[in-house]
Formats: structure tokens, sequence, C-alpha cells
């Protein structure tokens, strides 16, 4: 064995120890690390010829690296709505690392961690109140949960016209209906061939409204003649959390033939709590469903999971099946998960979840949820309160789109953003919203409190100051 692991292995517990000891710290002073910073590196250092061991290189880290962290597990972060991870989640995490499985099939290889995946998408069954008709699985977020959904959706579409565009490619147009679509729907059709540029935008119902319009819907659909497509709803959309009709679109499923997918990345966990679950009645008739681990559910990055109706498994395998490796089994006598997502390895992404909804249970989520849709809601009436903002449009959940009132003073916006981001206290990101530039705040992490609030809103005084 190499010297220097032979001693790193030695020195394993010591190791861990203070590495154990530095997450501690970090977490332990959140809210007095910046949650943003201009700090760099010189990015071209040299890759030594020996190593200098673990000990060597955590001092290393600290010195150059560890400066350009940012608090974006704290509870001041409220951009890309991001979540913190709790505890619970920290040590699935950890343990993930400790025991390296990889998540493939049920019988052999990663046989383990698939079932441990198995439990936990049962788990999240029960969490948001769906059936078990759904088959679901872990990919790194939203973006590539909405790709494994569309993807199979492709398939859908193509097996109604008596082709498999997984084996032999698209020739066809494929007819895809959205009204406010999440970016990373827009880029999984890059992906997949489809085109970012090829879907009909329905428009959005009356009344400051990001939803689909359902009679335009109908009338978009009336002009298909019959033909196959794919909807994209939402569940919660990127500036307002506005969400679809998801009971009127299944009256709808059941006129016409077309597949439908919900983007529900955070406003999919409305369903934990009885105050908001109203939002996602209907949802169970979708064909797929996409949803974030690392927002609302508070676990660390890299998590999501995609849900799809298992009788359209035979779609699914047939989308992402191994087909030319022999030492892996064949993919339609024993299910496998690399025969069902895109990745061939992954870490067992599951356990994280896993940790978290046995430690805090329907519950804690429900507590987290409604915690942070009523801080929100205080966020805005203090923007109101104080006389210098406008929201956009109405608080519906948890995101809260604002800006400075008077449309005279839109061209100062993105500089008030800009220096309220660089003091450190809070991090919010721009957007525009019906043509206005705008603010948005989302607010998901389990740790922000009313306290927060008052911090942010005397930043955001003083920034207008010194504007």
């Amino acid at each position: 064995m190499n010297l220097i692991l032979q001693h790193d292995l030695n020195d394993l517990e010591n190791i861990l120890e203070k590495t154990k000891q530095q997450g501690i710290d970090f977490l332990n002073n959140l809210e007095n690390v910046p949650t943003s910073n201009k700090n760099s590196i010189d990015y071209t250092r040299e890759l030594n010829e020996l190593g200098l061991g673990s000990l060597a290189t955590l001092e290393e880290f600290n010195e150059r690296l560890a400066p350009l962290m940012v608090a974006s597990p704290g509870p001041r972060y409220w951009g890309f709505v991001t979540g913190g991870s709790t505890p619970a989640s920290i040590v699935g995490d950890w343990l993930a690392s400790v025991y390296d499985q990889n998540t493939q099939a049920i019988k052999g290889q990663g046989g383990a961690s698939a079932l441990i995946e198995f439990e936990t998408i049962n788990l999240l069954l029960q969490l948001l109140g769906l059936p078990d008709s759904f088959l679901g699985g872990f990919v790194t977020g939203a973006t590539m949960s909405n790709f494994t959904c569309l993807g199979v959706a492709r398939q859908w579409f193509g097996n109604q016209l008596g082709k498999d565009f997984a084996k032999n490619g698209i020739f066809e147009t494929i007819n895809i209906l959205s009204a406010t679509p999440h970016s990373s729907s827009i880029k999984s059709l890059a992906m997949l061939g489809i085109g970012s540029n090829n879907f009909t935008t329905v428009k959005t119902a009356e009344g400051n409204r990001e939803a689909i319009d359902i009679v335009d819907l109908e009338e978009n659909i009336k002009n298909l003649n019959g033909k196959p497509f794919i909807l994209i709803s939402s569940a919660g959309t990127v500036n307002t959390a506005d969400f679809d009709d998801f009971e009127a679109i299944s009256k709808l499923k059941a006129k016409y033939n077309f597949w439908w997918h919900i983007d529900a990345a955070f406003g999919g966990f409305a369903a934990v709590s009885d105050k908001y679950k109203h939002l996602v009645e209907g949802w169970e008739g979708a064909d797929s469903i996409t949803i974030d681990c690392h927002k609302w559910l508070n676990v660390p990055y890299e998590s999501a999971f995609y849900l799809i109706k298992k009788e359209h498994t035979s779609l699914q395998i047939e989308t992402f099946q191994n087909s030319n490796a022999p030492y892996l089994g064949n993919p339609l006598e024993n299910f496998n998960y690399l025969n069902v997502l895109p990745e061939n390895s992954r870490r067992l992404r599951a356990l994280p979840v896993w940790f978290s909804l046995l430690a805090y249970g329907k519950e804690g989520f429900c507590d987290i949820v409604e915690n942070s849709t009523s801080l929100a809601m205080h966020f805005g009436n203090e923007l109101i309160e104080e006389g210098n903002f406008e929201l956009l449009a109405p608080i519906r959940l948890n995101n809260v789109c604002f800006t400075l009132k008077g449309n005279h003073n839109q061209e100062k916006v993105s500089e008030f953003l800009t220096l309220l981001n660089d003091k450190g206290k809070v991090f919010m990101t721009p957007t525009v919203y019906q043509n206005r530039k705008g603010i948005r705040a989302s607010f998901v992490n389990w740790r922000t409190n009313e306290t927060d609030i008052e911090v942010v809103i005397g930043e955001m005084k003083e920034t207008l100051n010194a504007l």
C-alpha cells in the first residue's frame, strides 16, 4: 500500500474527528457566515507528486477553499429555493459515503441499497398522500428528474405512433403544451432532442396568475385534432409558487390522449399540510411527477426523485435499459434501477432522505412547511409596511416575489439587490415577472425564524439609504 495511504488508514479516527469538529463549528456558526462573498483563488494550482495526506490537505482546504464557502444551508439564504441539511439528513449523507454502496439491482450488485431506495420511495408516497401505483427512484435534482420523466413521456409519444424513439431516434414532431414551465424542463427538452423551442405556450389564468388557463388549454388540445401530446404542468411555479388546476386537468385527461407530467420540485410538499394540500388535489392522476428533496425536505444537495406510474414501466425500460451489457442481466426479467433511469452507477442517495423521514415524521415536515409559509407571509407584510416595496404577485405558499415600489424605481432594482447581497447577511435572486424587474425570496430552510426577517428588513432599509 502507498505509504501516505497507509498513514491515513492508521490515523483514520483522528482524521474523521478533526473533520467532524470542523463541520460542527461551521454549522454552529452559520448565522455569522456570509451568505455571499467575493473571495477567489488561483485555480491553476499544480498537482503535487507525492501527496500531502488527509490532514495536511485539510489544512490547505481551510486556508484556501474554506473562505469561499457561503451560508447556503443557513437561515437567510433565500435564493434558488435552497433548504438546509437537518441533523438527521447529515447522518444519512455521511453514512452513505462511509458505506459507499452502488444502487442498482434488487438482486445481485447493489441489492441492499436498492431495497433501501424502494422503502424510502414508499415512505415518501405516504408523506405526500400519493398511491403506490407510482414507481420512483432517486436522481441528482429537478433537472434530471424532469429529464427522466419526460424521457419516458417521449417514448410514450412514439409508442402512440407505433415507433420506438429510444432505439431509432425521433422522426416526428413531439407536441408539448405548457404555460409556465421551469427552465429545467426546457433544458430537458433540449437534451432529449425534442428542442427547447418546440413547445406551445398555453395562456395563463386571469388574475395575476402563472397557472394554466384551462379553457385555453382545451382549445390548444382541440387544435391538435386528436394527436397525442405531452402536458407539462406546475405544482409551485418558480416566481410565485402558483399551482395548475389538477382536478380540471384530470377531467381533460379522461377526454383526451396525453402524457401528464407535473413539475412539483418544491410545491409538492404542500401535500403534507392540511392547510395547503388542496393545492395538489387531483395530482395522483398524473403519469409522472418531479420532486426535489434538497429543497423543502432539507437534505444535502444532489437529492431528488421522480415518480412514474407503474403502468408505464415497460416504456421506462425501453427508454433507459442497458441492453448491451450481459453481465448486468436481462432488463426485461429482473427489475434493475440502471434500466429505469439515466445513471448506471449511483451512490445511496436515498439514505439521507430515509433518515430524515424516520427522524422527523409527518408532523416534523408539516411544521417545516407551515412555518415556511407563515414566514413568507410575514416577510411580505413587512415589505408592504416598510413602504418602499411592493409585491408583484400574491403570496400563495413560500415564495415572495416583490420589487421596489413604483415604475420609476425599476432601473434601481438590480443595483439594490447587488448591494444587498454583497453585504452577506441575506441572499435573494433577481427575476422578471410580467415584464417588471423583481426579487424573489424563497422560504424553505428549517432554521429560518422571525428574527431573520427582522435582520433582513433592517439590511434592506440600510441598502435603500445607500442607493
